[in-house]
């Protein structure tokens, strides 16, 4: 390795890919962001910019094909960008394809041709289904709607080009990532998003069942300490679940929020649970999660103003959005 590594980050300009150049650029690295800013943000970027170890320009993963100049050099390859709200993806499973798919092939090409060191995926708990818990990388796959599928079949993309092309590569599997910088796009989405702009608005949370369903949180900067991890190890061809180990409840974060609460129906296909077996990682690289779930809270209603532009959504906005979820998944549910 050189005495300056390089890696590109591509989804950098988003939410967990942000905190991943951020850490990078803290440890001497030179960074290379890929961003078509549809889910990311440039203001993540800002604090960056005249930075001559930093650059962006705003393009698309589709776009890149192999012997592309930004590859030149580079170490590592972290790969978050992707479509990453699942609600839509049951209306929209040609577009999550197109992209965590066929975009995970580009970058992979473009990685392979490069030579680089390691590649390392973004991968998804989801993959898991409606898991036993807790959940080892070795429990069997059950995608249950196409942003899950589309995700696990990146992931074996990524092992595929390791099998067949001796690209050394690892895999991540996220479970429930909360932070400063988390969407705002005007997908219904995450938690976290959707509890915070209805705070800043004074309106009810929007609470998915009897909100018991439990969750395991794990705070952005833990989850780019683990991607780090993933990539500077000499280990490659393995999977990791990343999770804090220590789900949750939905009524724990409205209680930490504070506010009102109005109760929406619980969506088929989805966990009562997700709780994260780290024993492997913690094994294998030394990782641990630092940032306990309240403090984390803490940090991003310190920065709430950042989702003040972010939709406002009640039960009737939910009720639309998720109708088609509703659907295709609930006779599945009740089978």
């Amino acid at each position: 390795m050189t005495s300056q590594p390089i890696a590109i980050v591509t989804g950098g300009a988003g939410f967990i890919g942000s905190h991943m150049v951020d850490l990078l650029l803290r440890r001497g690295y030179r960074v290379r962001v890929i961003d078509n800013l549809v889910g990311g943000r440039e203001q993540n970027l800002a604090q960056h910019l005249g930075n001559p170890d930093f650059s962006f320009a705003p393009s698309d993963i589709l776009d890149y094909k192999p012997g592309n100049p930004l590859f030149d050099g580079v170490d590592f390859v972290f790969h978050f960008a992707g479509i990453g709200d699942i609600v839509p993806s049951i209306e929209q499973p040609a577009d999550y394809m197109s992209t965590n798919v066929q975009g995970t092939v580009h970058i992979l090409e473009c990685a392979r041709r490069a030579r680089v060191r390691k590649f390392v995926y973004a991968a998804s708990s989801s993959c898991y289904g409606l898991a036993a818990t807790p959940t080892r990388e070795d429990h069997p796959i059950a995608p249950q709607y196409p942003y899950a599928l589309s995700k696990f079949q990146g992931e074996q993309a990524v092992f595929h080009w390791q099998q067949v092309y001796r690209l050394p590569v690892n895999s991540v599997r996220i479970f429930n990532a909360f932070g400063t910088r988390s969407r705002t796009s005007g997908a219904y989405g995450a938690v976290f998003g959707v509890f915070l702009k209805q705070k800043l608005a004074g309106r009810p949370f929007t609470v998915v069942g009897d909100g018991t369903q439990s969750r395991d949180f794990l705070y952005v900067t833990d989850i780019a300490e683990a991607f780090l991890l993933a990539a500077e190890t000499d280990k490659s061809g393995e999977v990791w679940n990343v999770g804090a180990g220590n789900p949750q409840p939905v009524n724990k974060l409205v209680e930490l929020l504070g506010g009102p609460v109005v109760y929406i129906p619980k969506r088929p296909g989805e966990p009562d649970c997700t709780f994260a077996d780290i024993s492997k990682i913690t094994r294998d690289l030394g990782w641990k999660p630092k940032v306990s779930f309240e403090d984390g809270v803490a940090r991003v209603v310190a920065e709430i103003d950042y989702w003040r532009d972010a939709p406002l959504w009640d039960p009737a906005s939910i009720a639309q959005a998720t109708a088609g979820w509703f659907h295709a998944l609930a006779a599945k549910g009740q089978s």
